[in-house]
């Protein structure tokens, strides 16, 4: 079987496979400061460079789009399939222990790297299934192409630029995820509130706040400045609430007598808030609890404190807590405020099914966050996207996935988004395995060496299926089909003689109707050729 073929092929080829994701890894490919031909920095460049001299090693046409985006084709025919993935990886960040992020090592069948599960080692995937189906002769009808870019982590401009000069294909996906297949990816918004807040001059008060980094992380740390209360008070309010909500606090004097405090809890993406410990929400909470003076500062941090209730990540608090059967449930995470003295602003991040719309979610939000006196603004509404899980596109994803592995497979729905959000038949497929944590994004991020085999045979399935002419012949094995089928069907050349060389032509012919047909059936193709034969002197 063909399945049994490429891992042959990627067994005996593991080595290469190794060494060519090493020589990615190696490039600290993190987004810089743009320079003249290099729009996200020259480590950027540098892994493109490197993509560019590996697909070229193996025999594909290259292109590049500007130092943004590469793309590779296996032919020139009409495109059937994209394949979107991408070479810029996160920040290095602390904590590592197995190696150095740019170092890749080898341990216990994993490597490790920065960038071996995102997205490297997948990228390195797609190419080694192209060139199995390159190098193992399964004809392709229509061309697949591999597009590798270098600014996914930071907004996908390399993808908007690359789709400013090329049409989408009819199919696409990302290995940039994890399998079976990832259909659909939630929609959602982004909200900004604002109010002037006194904080009174007396008593208990509330002199600053700050917590969160980025729109899209729940913020593991927040910090506030307290005037006005006893320490040991304040202690008291802190372990309480640490009993609730399981973040720590740490609490600190300052030189003008307040104290600060450090709420610890654990960060997390916003599409899974659920992950991580929401360090901001139980400062919300330990505020709420402790005897401020009666101030607008006070009930505005209330009021937050319920809104935002410590826990909730699916929006009930804020009342748009939804849910469908297709894409599940909605996520909120607050993720960043910030109070001076004077104004109290914040943001969060929403992940909203499908069922979401404007008057339900966005509306909704607006006028519960008015009711305590906070103008609200937004970005408004970004659309979810949904691939049909009954499209023959992801159902045959669906049986390549089963086919190599054994598992059965579904389609499923994430609050996150991938390079194909904005692509009419795009989903993400593979390379994670949803039952390992790969530390994507984290310390000793790795990818298993097995694993990435069995994604080179999965793609290639999917390759051939999607842009092949047989799912389960060889060129050679067709021709043999074919030399076969043709012996036995009466033909006027077979009255005429039963010489090898007549069969031999209509083989031929056989193989060129087949080949410009497309079809998959050895009996038709042989018809054809038969058909052809009868035409011929």
């Amino acid at each position: 079987m063909r399945k049994e073929e490429l891992r042959t092929y990627i067994e005996n080829h593991e080595s290469e496979m190794i060494e060519d994701l090493k020589s990615l890894i190696r490039i600290p490919s993190e987004k810089q400061a743009a320079e003249p031909g290099k729009p996200f920095g020259a480590p950027a460049a540098e892994a493109l460079a490197q993509g560019i001299e590996i697909l070229e090693k193996y025999g594909f046409a290259v292109t590049n789009y500007d130092n943004y985006a590469i793309a590779a084709d296996f032919n020139q025919e009409e495109k059937g399939l994209d394949i979107l993935a991408h070479l810029d990886v996160v920040p290095a960040g602390e904590g590592w222990q197995e190696t150095d992020p740019f170092t890749p090592l080898i341990k216990e069948g994993k490597m490790f790297g920065r960038g071996t599960a995102d997205d490297k080692g997948p990228a390195i995937a797609a190419i080694y299934a192209m060139r199995a189906v390159k190098e193992l002769g399964y004809p392709l009808k229509k061309n697949v192409r591999l597009v590798l870019g270098s600014d996914e982590e930071c907004g996908s401009s390399d993808l908007e630029y690359y789709y400013k000069k090329e049409v989408e294909a009819p199919c696409t996906f990302s290995p940039d995820a994890e399998f079976p297949v990832i259909n659909i990816e939630k929609g959602g918004m982004r909200g900004h509130f604002e109010k002037t807040s006194d904080a009174g001059t007396t008593g208990v008060r509330l002199v600053s706040l700050q917590a969160g980094t980025k729109l899209n992380v729940v913020p593991g740390k927040a910090y506030a400045e307290l005037a006005g209360m006893a320490k040991e008070d304040l202690k008291t309010c802190a372990d309480e609430t640490e009993q609730k909500t399981g973040v720590s606090f740490v609490l600190e004097d300052t030189e003008n007598g307040n104290i600060k405090i450090t709420a610890c809890g654990a960060f997390a993406h916003a599409s899974t808030p659920e992950m991580g410990n929401n360090a901001l929400t139980a400062l919300l909470q330990l505020l709420a609890s402790v005897p401020m003076e009666e101030s607008e500062l006070k009930n505005d941090i209330s009021f937050l404190a319920k809104v935002y209730p410590h826990g909730d990540g699916k929006g009930a608090g804020l009342g748009v807590a939804m849910a469908d059967e297709e894409s599940g449930e909605l996520t909120l995470s607050l993720d960043l405020m910030n109070y001076d003295g004077k104004t109290l602003t914040g943001s969060y991040d929403c992940r909203a099914p499908i069922c979401a719309t404007k008057e339900n979610l966005y509306d909704t939000a607006g006028q519960n966050m008015k009711k305590g006196g906070f103008s609200m603004e937004g970005s408004g509404m970004f659309p979810p996207h949904h691939v049909p899980a009954d499209s023959p596109f992801v159902q045959t994803l669906l049986q390549c996935y089963t086919d190599v592995t054994g598992k059965p497979g579904k389609p499923f729905a994430i609050g996150g988004g991938t390079y194909v959000h904005h692509l009419k038949n795009g989903v993400a497929f593979g390379c994670a395995d949803l039952e390992v944590d790969n530390r994507m994004h984290g310390a000793d991020e790795f990818v298993e060496i097995e694993c990435l085999k069995e994604c080179v045979v999965i793609f290639a399935e999917a390759i051939v299926r999607i842009c092949g002419y047989c799912r389960s012949s060889s060129p050679m094995r067709f021709g043999a089909s074919l030399l076969m089928l043709l012996s036995r069907l009466p033909s006027r050349s077979h009255r005429r003689q039963t010489s090898q060389s007549a069969i031999r032509v209509s083989s031929s012919i056989a193989f060129r109707c087949w080949y410009a047909s497309g079809s998959s059936c050895p009996q038709s193709a042989a018809m054809m050729g038969q058909n052809a034969l009868r035409g011929c002197p």
